[in-house]
């Protein structure tokens, strides 16, 4: 609760942003002891100081999407701020996780849909890419949006509609086992790794990476 309490205080302050410097020094070192509601107060102590501006970030999703690989990123996002727009095949319509049915309302249908009004796009793994890239609209939101240069965050299956958009030649990226000769056939270079960070493309492997993950994903937004 002080931790919180700080942070409206000082983001309160008509104060030169030096001030929040200090204080954000102070909340950096409590950070290491991984209290949740400091780690969210540091980041917004950030944000403050280089003047950034709170993020759109569209998140690509139908059903059977992996649970923890929507939930986990996207209460980090918004506990950071962050604004989130669900687009799928219907909009109004709801979908839900593969193994946990974590419901997901469908905000925007993807066909009416552009990439401008978004920051950041998270495709969510599971078996919601697979079913995803046989929509074209979908594939075509997702080739605009890597193609415009603004991040892509993707994790586990999520690179299955990447591929489908023809637009991994030359990448490097991660991504679930089961995908691996996938992703080189498509001419990408494939990294055994956590997380993989290639311009503006952010990926990982599974649900075990995605500490990681969203640790990357919250830095470039």
């Amino acid at each position: 609760m002080f931790f919180k309490t700080g942070c409206i205080s000082i983001l309160s302050l008509q104060k030169p942003r030096l001030i929040c410097s200090y204080f954000f020094a102070t909340i950096l070192f409590l950070t290491y002891l991984n209290s949740a509601d400091t780690i969210v107060c540091s980041l917004k102590i950030q944000q403050f100081v280089k003047g950034g501006k709170m993020k759109q970030v569209a998140v690509l999703i139908t059903d059977l999407f992996e649970d923890s690989e929507y939930t986990e990123p996207v209460a980090a996002f918004k506990a950071s701020g962050h604004n989130i727009t669900h687009i799928g095949i219907k909009a109004g319509t709801e979908v839900k996780g593969k193994k946990e049915n974590t419901p997901v309302p469908i905000d925007k249908a993807v066909k009416d849909t552009g990439i401008e009004a978004f920051d950041a796009l998270l495709i969510p793994g599971g078996y919601s890419p697979d079913k995803l890239r046989v929509d074209a609209d979908a594939v075509k939101f997702a080739k605009d949006f890597l193609a415009s240069g603004k991040p892509v965050f993707t994790i586990c299956h999520g690179p299955q509609l990447l591929i489908t958009a023809d637009v991994l030649k030359g990448r490097t990226l991660t991504g679930y086992q089961s995908i691996i000769q996938d992703i080189k056939n498509a001419g990408a270079t494939f990294v055994n790794q956590e997380v993989v960070e290639d311009g503006n493309l952010i990926t990982s492997r599974n649900p075990n990476d995605l500490p990681a993950f969203i640790k990357s994903c919250l830095a470039r937004l």
